[in-house]
C-alpha cells in the first residue's frame, strides 16, 4: 500500500534501461507505488516480458523500445508517450554504456564516441525533451543516474568517469533552468551494484578483494537497494529538493573509500 509522502498514483513515469539492473527494480517499485510506468530499452522482447511480469503483479506497465544513443528514437519515444498519455511526470534517466575497460590512454576513440554519445547526448536530449512535456503538465522530476565514478574515477573507467561527472554537472544545469516550470532534477550515485553492466567487477575476485574492505558495509549493493533512492527523488517526500546528488554506495566514498 503506497504511503501518502511516496504515493505516485496518477504519476506517468518513463524508466530507461529498464529490461533488468536499477532500471528494472526502480520500475517495479514505482509501479508497487501507483506509477503507470514506461519502460525502455533496446529490445522490444526483454522489455514486454518485465512489463507483464508488472501487470501480473498489479501494477501498470507499457514496454516501448528505444536506443538511448539515437535522437531519432528517442524523440518518437516522448512523442509516444505525449500520444498515449498526454503527460509525462517522471523521467528516470537510466540507462547507460561502458564499452571499455583498460588503460585511459589505450582507449579507442570510437569508445569514446559510443560512450559519450549514450551517457552524455542521450541524457542530455530526453531530460531536454521530457522537462518540455512536464511543463505542458504543471511540473515533474527527472532523476539521473550518475555513478560514484563521477566523483572519483574508476581504475580503467576513465571515459565511463568522465561521463558521469558530465551527467552530474548536467543535472545540476537542467534544475536550475527548469525550476520555474516546476520541473525538479537530481541524481544518484549508485555505488559497486549487482548488475549485468557491472558484472566486469562484480564477477572479479581479484578487485573485489581489493574494494570490498573500502566498503564500510562491506558489500556489493542489490539494484532494489537503489531503487528507493530514486523513489524518494522523484516523489512528494523530495518536494523541496532539486540540484542535488544522492550517493548510494554503502560508505565508499563518504568515509574515504577509493
Amino acid at each position: 500500500m503506497a504511503t501518502q509522502l511516496f504515493d505516485l498514483t496518477g504519476k506517468v513515469a518513463l524508466i530507461t534501461g529498464a529490461s533488468r539492473g536499477i532500471g528494472e527494480a526502480t520500475a517495479r517499485l514505482l509501479a508497487e507505488q501507483g506509477a503507470h510506468v514506461v519502460i525502455s530499452s533496446r529490445k522490444q522482447e526483454d522489455l514486454d516480458k518485465v512489463a507483464a511480469s508488472i501487470v501480473a503483479s498489479g501494477g501498470k506497465a507499457t514496454a516501448i523500445a528505444a536506443h538511448q544513443g539515437e535522437s531519432a528514437a528517442l524523440k518518437a519515444l516522448i512523442a509516444d508517450i505525449d500520444s498515449q498519455f498526454g503527460r509525462l511526470d517522471i523521467l528516470v534517466n537510466n540507462a547507460a554504456t561502458n564499452p571499455y575497460f583498460g588503460h585511459i590512454s589505450d582507449t579507442d576513440m570510437s569508445m569514446v564516441d559510443k560512450t559519450m554519445q549514450v551517457n552524455i547526448k542521450g541524457y542530455f536530449e530526453l531530460a531536454a525533451l521530457a522537462s518540455k512535456l512536464m511543463k505542458r503538465g504543471g511540473g515533474g522530476a527527472i532523476v539521473n543516474i550518475a555513478s560514484i565514478n563521477g566523483v572519483k574515477p574508476g581504475m580503467f573507467q576513465g571515459i565511463y568517469s568522465i561521463t558521469k561527472a558530465a551527467v552530474i554537472n548536467l543535472t545540476q544545469a537542467f534544475a536550475k533552468e527548469c525550476a520555474p516550470w516546476g520541473v525538479r532534477c537530481n541524481a544518484v550515485l549508485p555505488g559497486l551494484t549487482e548488475t549485468k553492466f557491472a558484472s566486469a567487477l562484480t564477477k572479479n575476485e581479484q578487485l573485489l578483494k581489493q574494494v570490498l574492505p573500502q566498503i564500510p558495509l562491506n558489500r556489493v549493493a542489490q539494484p532494489a537497494e537503489i531503487a528507493p533512492a530514486i523513489l524518494y527523488l522523484v516523489s512528494p517526500a523530495a518536494s523541496y529538493v532539486t540540484g542535488t546528488t544522492l550517493t548510494v554506495d554503502g560508505g565508499l566514498i563518504g568515509c574515504g573509500g577509493l
